[in-house]
């Protein structure tokens, strides 16, 4: 079958019924194909490599290795409470994969398959004791904990010596080459990060990253061997930088294509709450605060990614605010149930911080309440900066991501998607913002922020992807995992044009769940123009609900067609992000 395409309706008066329809849409197909556990439970370490087979013609020039992380098993069983399980899909405990795309020199390729878990020591404690250690994102407590025990949990989390941080899931985001931590203290196991392991054996032809780090929304860093996904080292951003005490963090930093620095934020709370925003220089491996944001209006938050353009970073504090000024998430053992209710008076605030002339914080302004996990892109063009997002209405979003609405647990499912206004809510959109910098004094450093276009779900999705060498340049293609209503998960691909409002949808099989969509670009596209945007392909990792299984998926990034997969004979957890390393 051909791919699907769809048209939405082109004016911004219009995206209300855009949404309307495709609520419509949603219902009509609810509950028609709901997934099993696959993808979910039951997931082994393969440490192999492992063969796999494969169809069709995936592109010898994607010659690389493709790197996921994300949650591997939610239960763990024989504990002294029996068995323990975890509540959300984001505390699921991480494991990481590897593709090994090998060219076999006839302008085919075989594919390598290999998994490590990467929080064994986190297994064995709730193994030991029936319970987490320290805080989670969104693990449902014990009723029976009383205010003693969340007192002594509180001082504990705390006052953690270091050698004991080691048990935390770190699982978002694969960083390969990470700056800076080169000599970093407090390494896992008494073991030393080594540089490069050279060729892979069985390819002979290529290097693996000299480092990979594995980052979450917290400031704690796991470091694994890019070859056998062993973990090794462990940081926290406080070994880049003293001033870098914070708790919290961003998942997604940002790095230059040119100079190859990184950028992020670390978020300290206190009397008051206080964001440093930090540059990790490439070349140097050292560390410059490039703005120290407090004060009033500055508002403690969960934060999972922030933009980036040519000469800015915009730091965007979402309706997400967390209770007591920050100091609820140890309280609460988790983030979600610290974050204060939804209020529509808690306006988003944007803050734009000079990235390349040292002038700090250059501007600031307000939007309507709401509430995002991921930016897709910024750039600059005509004076403003244009900034595009996956954003919702409010934060419906993070509970239909709990375990049992998505595996359908005593009918958490029905209860969450039966009310039309709350699934109305829980309904992405992609959305494209305009900011206007002050242009003098007159202006007193406010910014103009304006919503220009919506395009909502399922014409497009979450955890959003496109070509990484159109990054700070104006972008047309998002692709992403919309959610059609035939899955308590995201349960598609979609290709999303931000000019024309056409969507393009892989014709996904019912019972097929596809994990984020990494773009590699082809040699030789033309990237100066806008033809070259989506000459590629797009790797995806596919669970088979119906066998059990999973298979690597390689689309044509233009028409969304199959070109080839690599298929594995057992199912593959449903991941978070990854990232592709090219043969060098």
């Amino acid at each position: 079958m051909a791919p699907t395409v769809s048209h939405l309706r082109r004016g911004k008066d219009d995206e209300k019924a855009d949404l309307d329809d495709a609520i419509e849409r949603f219902y009509a197909a609810a509950y028609t194909d709901w997934p099993n556990e696959a993808g979910f439970d039951g997931l082994t370490e393969e440490r192999g490599p492992v063969e796999t087979t494969v169809v069709g013609n995936i592109p010898s020039w994607v010659a690389g290795s493709l790197y996921r992380t994300g949650p591997g098993v939610y239960t763990v069983e024989d504990t002294p409470k029996g068995t323990y399980y975890t509540s959300h899909w984001f505390d699921g405990l991480a494991q990481t994969h590897r593709f090994d795309i090998i060219p076999d020199g006839q302008n085919k390729v075989e594919v390598l398959y290999s998994s490590r878990r990467q929080s064994e020591q986190m297994i064995q404690h709730i193994k030991k004791t029936g319970d987490r250690k320290f805080f989670s994102f969104a693990q449902r407590q014990d009723p029976c904990i009383g205010l003693f025990s969340k007192m002594m949990s509180t001082w504990q989390a705390a006052t953690a010596p270091p050698e004991d941080k080691w048990i935390e899931n770190v699982c978002v985001v694969v960083n390969p080459n990470y700056p800076g931590l080169d000599k970093v203290s407090g390494n896992l196991f008494d073991k030393i990060p080594q540089p490069s392991p050279g060729p892979i054996p069985s390819s002979g032809h290529r290097n693996l990253p000299s480092n990979i780090w594995l980052t979450t929304d917290n400031c704690n860093l796991k470091q694994m061997d890019p070859q056998t996904l062993e973990p090794i080292g462990f940081a926290t951003q406080s070994n880049l930088h003293p001033l870098l005490n914070g708790p919290l963090s961003c998942a997604h930093a940002h790095r230059d294509a040119v100079t190859g620095d990184l950028y992020n934020f670390n978020e300290a709370f206190g009397r008051e709450t206080t964001y440093r925003v930090f540059a990790v220089r490439a070349a140097t491996g050292k560390t410059d605060i490039l703005a120290t944001i407090t004060g009033k209006g500055i508002k403690a938050a969960y934060i999972h990614s922030f933009f980036m353009t040519e000469n800015y970073l915009v730091l965007v504090i979402p309706s997400s605010h967390i209770g007591w000024g920050g100091i609820k998430v140890p309280w609460q053992r988790n983030i979600v149930d610290a974050i204060e209710p939804f209020n529509e008076s808690k306006k988003m605030q944007w803050i734009v911080v000079d990235k390349t002339g040292g002038k700090g914080v250059v501007g600031r302004g307000e939007s309507p309440a709401g509430f995002f996990f991921h930016s897709i892109n910024a750039y600059e063009k005509d004076g403003k900066i244009v900034c595009d997002v996956m954003d919702y209405k409010n934060m419906n979003v993070i509970h239909k991501l709990y375990y049992d609405v998505i595996l359908q647990k005593d009918g958490a499912d029905r209860r969450f998607w039966g009310d039309k206004e709350h699934t109305r809510a829980a309904m992405v959109s992609c959305s494209r913002y305009e900011l206007t910098l002050p242009s003098g004094k007159k202006d007193k450093g406010l910014i103009k922020v304006e919503k220009v276009s919506t395009i909502p779900g399922p014409h497009a999705g979450e955890l959003p992807t496109i070509n990484p060498l159109y990054a700070t340049r104006s972008c047309r293609y998002v692709y992403s995992l919309p959610y059609q209503g035939r899955s308590t998960t995201m349960d598609g691909l979609v290709k999303t044009d931000m000019v024309t409002r056409e969507v393009l949808y892989w014709d996904c099989p019912q019972g097929h769940n596809p994990g984020e969509a990494i773009f590699v670009p082809r040699p030789g596209a033309d990237v100066s123009t806008e033809e070259g945007e989506d000459d590629g392909v797009l790797l995806s990792v596919v669970v088979d609900g119906h066998k059990k299984t999973s298979y690597l998926l390689c689309l044509d990034a233009k028409s969304m067609t199959e070109v080839g997969r690599a298929e594995i004979g057992f199912p593959i957890a449903i991941g978070f992000h990854g990232t592709h390393v090219a043969t060098s």
